[in-house]
């Protein structure tokens, strides 16, 4: 099954539980209902489906409306970016509603434009970010154990919160469905493996690059722990540093296209607890064409990633 089929199916559960929730944006009932992500909704669920213009800014403050009137509502964006014409509402709005712990639910899933060639649209890739602006809780859902965590459990859950998908993922075939060596109470990350020699932690939408570099480290004879960030405001980062120190070794992966990166909180968090893990950082180096179309995804190179960490495999071990 493909990522975006498996979202669609999620949703679709989710709201044939619910049918009173309201679901609106721009061509979410008709054409290609943004590339397959709300097929289907109208049809088979029993939501209430509304095709809206583009007025960002007055759909998000309809949905806390809504929220407050405890009408449960879930705004579907066909690109991230579209979301900074509401950071009034996101910041002004929300902080008078969050006081009164809001019984209903508003939820918006924005698709962050990161396949490629698309232009200046493609330069906010930057989830948390966005949510840093007001200490908002975030999703990025990168696997079928996000879906599960996140989609199944939290999107019409009451409270706000954003849950974004990834354009460049849609049609992949879906990663991380199989079961998870443990993960946070809440869903914030999920450990998909355990390894002696190397912990590998991914940020944003760079879980499917993880999946290869672990495969080709085990390849190496070099066994990686691998774990995926799904909340962009992670409350205890303790389990994590346990398990850096544990390996001694972490590979950081963060596809952001930001100056100020999740992965980078997370590393100062680590170095004020032990300086000396040693430390790999993946992430995207910008130059003067960054804002020119061109290939959007994070490029990870194994055998560079082998070279550096300095791990000698066991004796008998593939390398």
């Amino acid at each position: 099954m493909t990522y975006v089929e498996a979202v669609n199916a999620a949703v679709k559960r989710v709201l044939t539980a619910k049918p009173d929730t309201v679901v609106f944006g721009q061509n979410v009932g008709t054409g290609s209902c943004l590339s397959g992500l709300t097929r289907g909704i109208a049809e088979e669920t029993g939501a209430t489906v509304i095709n809206t213009p583009n007025c960002e800014n007055t759909l998000v403050g309809a949905g806390f409306g809504m929220m407050m009137g405890g009408v449960d509502s879930i705004f579907f964006m066909k690109q991230l970016d579209f979301l900074l014409l509401a950071v009034d509402q996101l910041v002004n709005t929300y902080n008078f509603i969050r006081r009164d712990s809001p019984k209903a639910s508003f939820t918006i899933v924005p698709v962050v434009m990161d396949h490629g060639y698309q232009g200046l649209q493609s330069s906010f890739n930057s989830f948390a970010d966005l949510c840093a602006v007001a200490r908002l809780d975030g999703f990025a859902v990168n696997s079928g154990r996000d879906i599960e965590h996140i989609i199944l459990e939290r999107l019409v859950a009451p409270g706000f919160r954003i849950i974004a998908v990834s354009q460049r993922l849609f049609n992949h075939e879906l990663c991380g469905t199989s079961a998870a060596v443990t993960c946070d109470a809440r869903g914030d990350w999920v450990q998909y493996t355990r390894g002696r020699d190397a912990s590998v932690v991914c940020f944003n939408f760079s879980l499917t690059q993880g999946f290869e570099l672990v495969r080709a480290l085990d390849a190496a004879g070099i066994e990686a722990s691998l774990i995926g960030i799904a909340a962009q405001a992670i409350e205890d980062w303790a389990p994590l540093i346990a398990e850096a120190r544990r390996t001694r070794r972490l590979v950081l992966i963060d596809d952001s296209k930001s100056v100020r990166r999740l992965s980078d909180v997370f590393l100062t968090r680590l170095h004020e607890e032990d300086s000396a893990v040693q430390v790999l950082s993946i992430a995207r180096g910008f130059d003067r064409d960054w804002l020119k179309p061109q290939a959007d995804e994070l490029q990870v190179d194994p055998a560079s990633v082998i070279a550096r960490l300095g791990v000698v495999a066991p004796t008998g071990s593939q390398t």
